[in-house]
C-alpha cells in the first residue's frame, strides 16, 4: 500500500513535468514548426504541434489559389506559431503565414541570384493577371506576358505553370511584380545574337509571318524581325500583303539589305524566283489575246493579273466603246478572268496596256450600216441631265437629244425634261451620223414638221398676212399669226410706217388686226419678221403703175384723190 502511494504524482509535480516538457520543445512563438493533423471538422483543422495545447487553423489556409483544399488526417504540415497560450488557454497557429514567410524567403534568394520562378496564374485583373507565387500572390502585368506579340485573351494562361523572373519585391507591401516577358527576351538576345553572326545580304532565311500592314510584312527569323515591302512580295502587283501571306504562316525570305549598326534587315520574296519580265517579249506580244484576272479597279483603270506573272491595265476609254462609259464596276467584277487584247506592253512601268473593247467590233461601223440620217425609231431613255437625254441606239452606242431638240416650242423644253423618266420608252429621230467623232445627234420634235416653216410654205417672203396685236413694247408689235400652232410674228418700230412721223407704237392697240408683209425668218428664236412700211410702199408703187406714173408729173395725192373721185 505504501509503495502504491510512493507512486503517485502529485499535482505540482505534475505542473512541473509539463513545464520542463515545454522548456525542451523545439515549438516557440513567431517561429515555423511542423505539426500533425489530428482532426477535420466544420471547416477547421486541429493540429499537434507537441504544446500544451492543440492549435486549429481555417481548412481554407491549405489551399493554393483557384484550387481545392488538399488535406488529411495524419498529415504533416508546417504551420506558423502565432501565440503559444492565449487568454483562453489556446496556441494560435497559421498555415498561411508559414508557407508565405517560407516562400518570401525563396523568392529573396530568386530575386537576388536573378533566377527563374515557376508560378500559376489564377485569375484575369484589371491590366495584367494575379499568380500563385507558391502561397505568395504576385502580379504579372499584362505588358510583361509576351514579348513577340501581344496576347489578346489571357484565358488560355491560367492554371497552367509559367516560367517567369521576379522584377520587383517589396516584403513590407507584400508586393510582388514578375514577368514573363523577360525571360523570353533573354532567349531571343541569345538566339538573335547567333543570327546576327550567320546574316549577310543574299541570305535565305526561314521566318514567320509576325505582322501584315498595308506597306508590307514583318517577319520574324528567331530572335530578329525583317521587314518584306509590299512590292518586294510578288513581281505582280498586290492590294494588300494580306492577299499573298497569312499572319503566322512560315515563309523563305531573301536578305536584300542588312544594316549591322542598326540591326535593320530589308527582306523580298518575289527575289527567291526569277524576273518575269526577263522574257516578257518571248511570252506576250502587242496584238495578242490573253487571259487575265481582275484583281482591283478604280474610277479609271482596271488592273489586271496576267498568267500570274504579269501585271495588266486597262483605261476606262477601253472598256466599252460607249462615249462616256460607266464606272468600271458596271462592266466587270472583281476576281472575274477575262480575255482581253494587247496593245502594248510598257517596259518602263512594267505593265502590260490592254483593251476589252476592241474584242468587238466596233460598233460605230455597224451603225453607219444600220441608220441612215432622217431615220426614226423606238428607244428607251438611259440618263437623263439639264441639257438633255441620253437614249440608247445599239450595244455601247447611246445618243442625245438637246433639250431645245425635244419641242418646237423653247418653253415647253424645260417642262417635258422634267417628266421624262429614266427607262421610258421614247421615239426619236437621226438628225446627223458622225462615225469618226463617235457622235449621233437625234431630235423629238423633228418627228413633226416645224410649224413655222409649214406657215412659210403657205406664206412665204413678202407674202402679206393679217394677224393681231398681242403685246406692245418700246421696240414693236408682236403680232400672233395662227393662234392654234402658235404662230408669231414682230414689227419692229422702223416698220411700222412709210411715213417716220408714224413709227410710234401708242398709235396702236391690243387684239387689234394689221394687214403687213413677212420680210424673214429668225431661225433662232423661230419669229417671223414683218412690216407695215413695206405694205405700204407695195401699195403705191401698185397704185402708181395702175393710175399713173413718175413720169407724168402727178403726186400719189392726186392720183389717189383722183381715184377717190371716180
Amino acid at each position: 500500500m505504501d509503495e502504491q502511494l510512493t507512486g503517485k504524482i502529485s499535482n505540482t509535480e505534475y505542473d512541473t513535468l509539463i513545464t520542463n516538457s515545454l522548456k525542451n520543445s523545439t515549438a516557440k512563438e513567431k517561429s515555423i514548426t511542423t505539426g500533425k493533423v489530428i482532426s477535420i471538422e466544420n471547416e477547421i483543422v486541429t493540429i499537434d504541434v507537441g504544446l500544451k495545447s492543440e492549435g486549429r487553423v481555417p481548412l481554407s489556409e491549405f489551399s493554393r489559389p483557384g484550387q481545392k483544399s488538399e488535406v488529411e488526417v495524419g498529415d504533416e504540415t508546417e504551420v506558423f506559431i502565432e501565440n503559444v497560450d492565449n487568454a483562453n488557454g489556446e496556441t494560435m497557429l497559421s498555415r498561411e503565414k508559414a508557407v508565405k514567410q517560407k516562400s518570401w524567403h525563396n523568392l529573396q534568394h530568386s530575386f537576388n541570384e536573378n533566377k527563374v520562378v515557376t508560378g500559376i496564374p489564377f485569375n484575369r485583373v484589371k491590366g495584367g493577371m494575379s499568380v500563385d507565387l507558391d502561397g505568395v500572390v504576385a502580379f504579372l502585368p499584362g505588358s510583361q506576358i509576351e514579348t513577340r506579340q501581344i496576347i489578346k485573351d489571357t484565358k488560355e494562361l491560367l492554371h497552367k505553370p509559367l516560367e517567369l523572373m521576379i522584377l520587383k519585391m517589396d516584403k513590407y507591401r507584400g508586393n510582388i511584380v514578375v514577368s514573363r516577358k523577360a525571360i523570353t527576351e533573354n532567349a531571343l538576345k541569345e538566339q538573335r545574337s547567333e543570327l546576327l553572326k550567320n546574316i549577310k545580304e543574299g541570305s535565305v532565311i526561314e521566318g514567320k509571318v509576325k505582322n501584315i500592314t498595308d506597306y508590307g510584312a514583318f517577319i520574324d527569323l528567331g530572335g530578329i524581325d525583317g521587314l518584306v515591302h509590299v512590292t518586294d512580295i510578288s513581281w505582280t502587283k498586290i492590294s494588300n500583303p494580306s492577299d499573298l501571306l497569312e499572319l503566322n504562316s512560315t515563309v523563305k525570305v531573301k536578305v536584300l539589305k542588312f544594316d549591322e549598326e542598326l540591326s535593320r534587315l530589308s527582306l523580298g520574296i518575289k527575289q527567291l524566283t526569277e524576273n518575269p519580265w526577263d522574257k516578257i517579249n518571248e511570252n506576250i506580244k502587242a496584238e495578242q489575246k490573253v487571259m487575265g484576272k481582275i484583281i482591283s479597279m478604280n474610277d479609271n483603270n482596271v488592273h489586271l493579273n496576267i498568267n500570274n506573272n504579269y501585271d495588266g491595265i486597262i483605261s476606262l476609254n477601253e472598256l466599252s466603246w460607249l462615249k462616256k462609259p460607266p464606272h468600271p464596276s458596271k462592266i466587270v467584277n472583281l476576281n472575274e478572268e477575262i480575255e482581253v487584247l494587247v496593245l502594248d506592253i510598257d517596259d518602263d512601268k512594267k505593265r502590260i496596256n490592254c483593251s476589252l473593247k476592241q474584242m468587238k467590233e466596233n460598233p460605230w461601223v455597224k451603225l453607219k450600216d444600220k441608220f441612215n440620217i432622217n431615220d426614226t425609231f423606238d428607244t428607251e431613255i438611259v440618263n437623263i441631265v439639264d441639257f438633255g437625254i441620253f437614249v440608247k441606239v445599239i450595244d455601247e452606242i447611246d445618243g442625245m437629244v438637246h433639250i431645245s431638240d425635244l419641242s418646237w416650242d423653247e418653253k415647253e423644253c424645260e417642262k417635258i425634261i422634267k417628266d421624262l423618266k429614266k427607262g421610258e420608252k421614247i421615239k426619236v429621230k437621226i438628225l446627223d451620223i458622225n462615225a469618226d467623232k463617235e457622235r449621233i445627234s437625234l431630235g423629238v420634235k423633228h418627228l413633226n414638221n416645224d410649224p413655222v416653216q409649214d406657215y412659210i410654205e403657205v406664206n412665204p417672203i413678202s407674202s402679206k398676212v393679217t394677224g393681231t396685236i398681242v403685246n406692245i413694247e418700246e421696240k414693236g408689235l408682236k403680232i400672233e399669226l395662227d393662234k392654234e400652232k402658235q404662230i408669231f410674228g414682230f414689227i419692229k418700230r422702223t416698220n411700222l410706217s412709210n411715213d417716220k412721223n408714224q413709227n410710234k407704237t401708242d398709235r396702236f392697240a391690243l387684239d387689234e388686226k394689221v394687214d403687213s408683209i413677212i420680210l424673214s425668218i429668225d431661225s433662232k428664236n423661230r419669229t417671223i419678221n414683218l412690216s407695215i412700211k413695206e405694205l405700204e410702199i407695195q401699195d403705191e408703187k401698185e397704185a402708181l403703175s395702175k393710175y399713173g406714173s413718175s413720169a407724168s408729173g402727178a403726186s400719189l395725192g392726186d392720183i389717189l384723190g383722183s381715184v377717190l373721185k371716180k
